[in-house]
């Protein structure tokens, strides 16, 4: 007896079925994780997504709450197990999986008890998408960014972390609100490390190609009048300050992964201040991982822009990078 399908349906293709070209998976379903893949599914950038946490039930939870919204998005297939060969054949893996900054925790101070679970993460990654891009969000990106391409074993343009994508769009956010602009118009790159010591460049803040510090020499410093540098330390601070309000940060988090994602999978050669091997690059000589603007497509990050720096912010940057080295080299992996 024919089922209702087979009377309905008539197969008519002959070929095997070709799988996902644009599976996203995200790793870790805490607010993080869940924001940026709403974020992910709401841009229309991938055609599967998957969803991996070692939490069975809100995992499923989570995969259903989204699957009810099917009929409203245009990802096809929203898929989601405890089990690694879920993600097999991704093109990008963004990991947010990972230990939760309590409020008045540095970022730093999270290390170890990250790169524990990445031991366990980043091998079943790669075993079940070799060819994948990581994209590493967790805390302290950037240290963690270099454990992921240590125990990956992937080249370096594959494997990325979110960096000052965000603390750069925190800025252009509040330099359009001091200018009564959109971020959009409001030009300034914020490099370095995703925390404390992020440097931004005023050597560079523009709107239309007018440069900030030419209609104000002393912007960014403290005999500035203006006072642009609250405008920098806002952004430092912007997230302790959204942890004290709400507990975590996930919306602008999550949108910024979806934008880089975006970038990667639409192979849009679009500049991005991420996370990347800066050694040789600013005066720096150690192997950390630290924003710089790069290029990111399909074959993940393929160049990096060499920015003309004036002494005091490459002094900055080394410093950041000092800061981070000096936790990098005490950890066990």
């Amino acid at each position: 007896m024919a089922s209702t399908k087979e009377k309905l349906i008539a197969h008519v293709s002959t070929e095997q079925a070709v799988g996902s070209k644009s599976k996203v998976t995200v790793v870790g379903v805490g607010m993080v994780g869940m924001a940026s893949a709403i974020s992910i599914l709401l841009k229309d950038i991938a055609d599967e997504l998957a969803l991996v946490d070692v939490m069975e039930d809100k995992l499923k939870g989570e995969a259903m709450d989204l699957q009810h919204g099917s009929l409203f998005l245009k990802t096809h297939k929203i898929v989601a197990d405890k089990d690694y060969s879920v993600t097999a054949n991704s093109r990008v893996v963004v990991v947010t999986a990972g230990a939760r900054q309590q409020e008045g925790e540095s970022r730093l101070n999270l290390v170890q008890r990250n790169v524990n679970i990445f031991k366990f993460i980043i091998p079943n990654i790669v075993k079940y998408s070799p060819n994948c891009i990581i994209l590493v969000v967790s805390n302290p990106v950037d240290i963690l960014t270099y454990v992921a391409w240590k125990l990956s074993g992937l080249p370096r343009n594959r494997v990325i972390g979110s960096g000052t994508n965000l603390d750069s769009a925190r800025f252009r956010f509040l330099m359009g609100e001091k200018l009564g602009l959109h971020p959009s118009s409001c030009h300034g790159w914020v490099i370095g490390e995703h925390g404390d010591s992020s440097v931004p460049v005023w050597s560079g803040v523009n709107v239309a190609g007018v440069s900030l510090k030419g209609l104000n020499p002393d912007i960014g410093t403290d005999k500035d009048k203006e006072d642009w540098k609250s405008v920098h330390k806002m952004v430092v601070d912007s997230a302790y300050e959204v942890i004290k309000l709400k507990g975590y940060t996930s919306w602008a988090i999550g949108m910024s992964v979806a934008d880089l994602c975006e970038s990667i999978l639409k192979n849009l050669h679009k500049c991005h201040p991420v996370s990347t091997l800066v050694k040789g690059m600013h005066g720096v000589n150690e192997e950390v991982f630290l924003s710089i603007p790069c290029i990111l497509g399909s074959s993940g990050l393929t160049d990096v822009v060499h920015m003309t720096l004036k002494p005091e912010e490459e002094k900055q940057l080394v410093k950041s990078a000092d800061t981070l080295w000096g936790v990098q080299k005490e950890l066990t992996l």
